[in-house]
């Protein structure tokens, strides 16, 4: 039953030989990845109002625009800086992988972190904020923000289980809708001012007051979560159809041409219209002074929701490529790392999903409450890999690398100041709960990290274990199947064990690639015995069933009446935490064969040491230990 409401929701499953005809080009990589920093134009301008009515009045439409062309300024130093980027690491990861090639790895891991909490705010600050608009122009729907809230979360999880192509055509046309109702809100806006409107004054009940330099610098930290996203393209550039970088590129440049329309267009249009954002959503309001309560009003409202909606989409495109570069890193759980059936990465995208979902429930879907944990850890990201790569073009050079390192280290310079900037002047609206929440995160990744090392030092043979090596033995009359994902000392010492009971043993693999399986039989000729190795090759990357179809197939020429003994190798970490960052594919195995009444399933396990003890005889430095793996 479950299993066909998942095929009813994201499909069926695709082989990998389709993977390439998934990734996108520029039509539908630009809304995919840029929806989050267009999207921004929703509630950036609005929350730097926030911040400077309260203190100066009806002054403070007259700061927006100046305010307005910083962050434009900005955002073309960092269009041009990932420019660069996309060129030399064209393999994804973004900050995490620039910093940590080329400041260390404590670097990358920070880069990571922080990368990684701007991506889940993003999804909880946009789906708020586009609710926000939508009860501002269905008041009737205002008791249901936080439901509407959680389903929204929902709906862009099964649409990105769905896979790339699919969800780049659901989440790809109403960005493009978004745009054409802001330009003609802005057309229409300033055509009407041209033939004589004259839009009322907002009742603005706050003092005025002299404009502080304070002030100025917190309302920049507000409006520069307009930025958030511009990295996600430098993150996912995979995901684009060869050649890739170029694509990117091309996407990235169109992203900062649309945010310097859009957003420019509309600051300077709130210094004429000065709607109060306290009634309501800036752009709804803005759009029901230009336009009226008529079709061009509701489609700027449908599209704004939307559109703030759907840009929590770039975070399910840049998260989960993000922490599955990091799980193949081995700073998270490996199982980040694993595509699920529809070719994306489904572990990622429900993780994201959650604790998403979390904090809305958290802060009750409110932006303003939500809006001050944001922005920072994206800063932080950009300002580490504007790092990297200045310091990567001093140790490399090449061709211009003088004025390549100057546009990296002006934006790190830039950046930096930034974070500085929000880090202070929202540091009590919430700041602190993410200046707290990455270095926990970075303990957390490097704890990962040891215990895999650890583990694959107490998994690793070499030449020199001879006696380990060396399998023949006297053995009993059975056939023994024992399922290897690879050659290490758990699954050695299963084939150890089924020669003690059968002289019919079989090493049996399935493999997802062709470059897996033929590393797989290299390793195998270490072996000292007569063991045959078997692979099949599983498109789909489903592994039971394979196993399944071997034994019943005339190549095993199984008899009536016999008893078939698959023996399963199992290593067993000593701690909890531990145990959650291995797959257990055996247990799916052994729950599916012990369907069959002619296969007994036995677990063969291997008992780990713990971490601190296999680190400690390496007698290294922990950050040694780091980098040298």
């Amino acid at each position: 039953m479950l299993e066909k409401i998942k095929r009813v929701l994201i499909g069926q499953p695709l082989p990998n030989e389709v993977e390439k005809s998934e990734k996108y080009g520029v039509l539908w990589g630009l809304p995919i990845l840029s929806s989050d920093a267009i999207s921004s134009i929703g509630y950036a301008g609005q929350e730097m109002l926030y911040a400077l009515l309260p203190a100066v009045g009806i002054l403070a439409f007259e700061k927006i625009p100046i305010l307005s062309l910083a962050i434009i300024v900005l955002l073309f130093i960092l269009m041009i800086s990932y420019s660069q980027t996309i060129d030399n690491y064209p393999n994804g990861g973004g900050a995490f992988i620039v910093a940590k090639d080329n400041l260390g790895v404590l670097a990358g891991i920070i880069a990571g972190a922080a990368l990684s909490v701007d991506y889940i705010l993003t999804v909880a600050v946009s789906i708020s904020s586009g609710v926000d608009q939508i009860v501002t122009a269905i008041s009737v729907l205002r008791p249901y923000k936080l439901e509407i809230c959680l389903l929204l979360v929902l709906l862009l999880m099964i649409g990105n289980l769905r896979g790339i192509r699919e969800s780049s055509r659901i989440f790809g046309i109403p960005a493009y809708a978004f745009m054409l109702a802001i330009v003609s809100l802005i057309i229409a806006g300033f055509f009407k001012l041209k033939t004589g409107y004259i839009p009322p004054e907002p009742k603005i009940n706050y003092p005025i007051h002299p404009v502080t330099m304070i002030l100025l610098l917190k309302a920049f930290g507000s409006g520069c979560t307009a930025l958030t996203g511009v990295e996600a393209v430098a993150n996912a550039v995979p995901n684009f159809k060869e050649p890739a970088t170029k694509h990117a590129k091309m996407v990235l440049m169109l992203l900062s041409l649309i945010i310097f329309i859009l957003f420019g267009g509309t600051s300077l249009l709130a210094t004429y219209y000065r709607v109060n954002p306290e009634k309501g959503a800036m752009l709804v309001l803005m759009a029901q002074e230009v336009f009226g309560k008529t079709f061009m009003y509701y489609f700027v409202a449908a599209t704004t929701f939307i559109i703030l909606v759907f840009a929590a989409n770039t975070a399910f495109a840049g998260f989960p490529m993000l922490v599955a570069v990091m799980a193949k890193e081995e700073f998270v759980p490996r199982q980040l790392s694993m595509k699920g059936d529809r070719l994306s990465y489904s572990n990622g995208i429900i993780i994201l999903s959650l604790i998403s979902a979390l904090l809305i429930v958290i802060f009750k879907g409110n932006v303003s409450a939500l809006i001050g944990l944001y922005a920072i850890g994206v800063f932080i990201s950009f300002t580490l890999s504007q790092s990297g790569m200045f310091v990567r073009w001093l140790k490399h050079k090449g061709n211009s690398w003088h004025i390549k390192a100057f546009i990296n280290g002006f934006g790190a310079l830039t950046t930096f100041v930034v974070v500085i900037i929000i880090a202070i002047t929202k540091f009590k609206e919430g700041a602190w709960i993410v200046v707290l929440l990455i270095p926990v995160l970075v303990l957390a990744m490097v704890k990962v990290k040891l215990h895999y090392i650890a583990v694959a030092d107490q998994l690793r043979i070499t030449p020199a274990d001879k006696e380990l090596l060396d399998i023949e033995h006297n053995i009993y009359r059975n056939r023994v199947i024992v399922p290897i994902e690879s050659l290490n000392k758990a699954s050695v010492r299963a084939l150890r064990f089924a020669r003690t009971i059968s002289d019919n043993v079989i090493a049996f693999n399935v493999s997802i690639s062709e470059e897996q399986a033929k590393k797989l039989q290299e390793r195998y000729k270490m072996l000292n015995c007569s063991i045959p190795l078997v692979i099949r090759y599983s498109p789909y990357r489903k592994i039971i069933e394979p196993l399944l179809e071997y034994i019943k197939s005339e190549e095993y020429n199984y008899q009536k009446g016999d008893i078939i003994t698959v023996i399963i190798p199992k290593f067993t970490a000593p701690k909890w935490w531990q145990k959650l960052l291995h797959n257990h594919t055996w247990l799916f195995i052994e729950k599916e064969l012990l369907k069959e009444k002619h296969i007994v399933v036995s677990v063969m396990p291997l008992q780990l040491k713990d971490d601190e003890i296999v680190l400690k005889n390496k007698k290294q430095s922990l950050w040694n230990v780091l980098e040298k793996d």
